[in-house]
């Protein structure tokens, strides 16, 4: 969503460096191409003009001008007023002191609040809680039976005793669920209210009631991030007309501008405390501001990627597979391993939002966005179309082999070949590693081991002692050098002093400098 800011504020700061010092000029020529950057994203005015003024006016102070790199002193800048207008520190839910913490969700029709308690439950539910989604959106034709379904697919329990569509009344199913909740001893309830397609006095006016009916300890306002200023419209709306003490943010994952999501927490100072970027009830996780800001800056997101594989990755599996790489170079690490790993990696999400959240990555986001998910499903087929020993021992696939293998798996020969190949590069680099080598193939890098295709510096061949021009001069140096050489002839083998028979006398001494090399 945030491709287009990214790539204007790289530009930005690529005309900055090499420069020792910023002029008035540099700074000024820098917030003007962020005010564009900004504006083009689609960032409120108001808080363009306030994110503006904080990054000249801290430009021209003592931080930037005596700073050694004033091009990485302005980026740093940028980030921190980044993480100030989205929030700055993470929000966290405000859970009760006695059960259950009643969380409502409001916020426009469309704008995913049905999809979102499912994720939402989802979440809680990996939290260690008990979550319970109510069924207050009665008007929306089949919300019911959706919210029904999403719940189902989440694994939490819902509480929808009104059909909808129309019939029952959402205060009173609001209310009832409370008790609901109470008797069957659910910690977390998550009601889901109706939305209309604009603000409108009715809509209001049934929120506050169930607000008023259930007392919330989160209100939780969800938005869509691709609706632009709009979004901020209705946030103050709702604001004032029902209150809420968060924002959700949906549909991340689009290809809108979204600078209407940067905007929301200065506008209506609430913070943003989840954010949900996919269609999968998985896509969904708490909001960091400060590691929103550095994907938009193209600083890469470790963190999150971090706890996605800290989630995902079994320590013990771990352990054993690190075990198998570092013994007997990697031999004991098999196609079945490189299968599991694989299937594991898969599980985190997908592999160009994986690939996204490293540092960097916003230079190749074109070639990212290529990559074709459904390869790591054919690399799957083909090594499940293998024999136990075949997989075990890849170097017995030859060429019948693999004419069996790329038929069972609805392949080429050539692919069966390819993956088996980098399997073993995979294998050699992966073992490397393991072992403390670093990767290999990467000369002239500090810790870095070299691999089979580093080149050996080449010595350059000693010249020939030129010999001089001056027929007298060539001729003394002449007779020098015969006068040494006979001199090294009297001496013994290696040119050590010789006996009286021409061998080298027994009672000889090294010196000590060269005893102690000698052992």
């Amino acid at each position: 969503m945030f491709d287009t800011l990214s790539d204007r504020l790289a530009a930005t700061f690529k005309n900055l460096r090499g420069k020792g010092r910023l002029s008035e000029a540099d700074i000024d020529a820098t917030a003007r191409e962020i005010r564009i950057a900004l504006l083009e994203a689609d960032v409120a005015l108001p808080v363009v003009r306030s994110f503006i003024a904080n990054v000249k006016e801290r430009a021209r102070g003592v931080e930037v001008s005596q700073a050694l790199n004033p091009a990485q002193q302005m980026i740093k800048i940028v980030n921190e007023e980044l993480v100030s207008i989205l929030g700055g520190e993470t929000r966290r839910l405000r859970f009760a002191k006695n059960p259950p913490t009643v969380i409502m969700l409001a916020g426009l029709q469309g704008a995913g609040k049905t999809t979102l308690a499912g994720k939402l439950g989802l979440w809680l539910k990996g939290q260690g809680h008990s979550p319970l989604l109510v069924a207050c959106d009665l008007q929306r034709p089949n919300a019911v039976n959706q919210l029904s379904v999403v719940a189902d697919r989440a694994g939490v329990a819902v509480y929808a005793p009104e059909p909808g569509n129309g019939v029952g009344d959402p205060v009173q199913v609001a209310k009832d669920s409370i008790e609901h909740a109470r008797a069957k001893q659910y910690d977390v309830v998550v009601v889901d209210t109706a939305g209309r397609l604009g603000i409108d006095q009715e809509l209001m006016q049934q929120a506050a009631d169930i607000r008023d009916a259930v007392s919330p300890d989160e209100i939780l306002f969800v938005v869509d991030a691709m609706i632009g200023q709009d979004a901020v419209n209705t946030a103050e709306a709702f604001r004032d007309g029902v209150g809420f003490d968060g924002v959700v943010l949906s549909k991340l994952d689009g290809d809108a501008r979204g600078g209407a999501a940067l905007s929301i927490a200065h506008v209506t100072g609430k913070q943003i405390i989840f954010a949900s970027n996919g269609e999968k009830l998985e896509d969904f996780d708490a909001f960091h501001p400060d590691r929103m800001a550095s994907r938009i800056l193209d600083m890469g997101d470790l963190l999150t990627l971090i706890e996605q594989a800290e989630k995902t990755f079994s320590q013990d599996e771990a352990a054993k597979m690190a075990s198998k790489l570092a013994s007997s170079k990697g031999k004991d690490f098999t196609l079945d391993d490189f299968l599991a790993q694989m299937e594991q990696v898969r599980k985190m999400g997908s592999i160009s939002k994986l690939l996204g959240m490293l540092p960097g990555m916003g230079q190749i986001k074109d070639q990212i966005a290529n990559i074709d998910e459904r390869d790591v499903d054919r690399m799957a087929a083909i090594i499940k179309s293998m024999t136990p020993k075949e997989r075990a021992e890849p170097t017995l696939i030859n060429g019948s082999r693999r004419a069996r293998i790329a038929k069972g798996s609805g392949s080429e020969v050539s692919a069966v070949k390819g993956l088996v190949e980098r399997f073993f590069e995979a294998r050699k680099m992966m073992s490397k590693m393991a072992q403390g080598g670093g990767m290999p193939g990467m000369p002239g890098m500090p810790g870095m081991g070299g691999g089979p295709g580093r080149q050996k510096k080449q010595v350059k061949q000693a010249k020939g002692k030129r010999k001089s021009g001056n027929p007298m001069k060539r001729k003394a140096e002449e007779a020098a050098e015969a006068a040494r050489r006979e001199q090294a002839a009297q001496g013994g083998a290696l040119g050590l002093p010789a006996g009286q028979d021409g061998k080298p006398a027994e009672d000889f001494e090294l010196p000590a400098e060269f005893k102690k090399f000698m052992g």
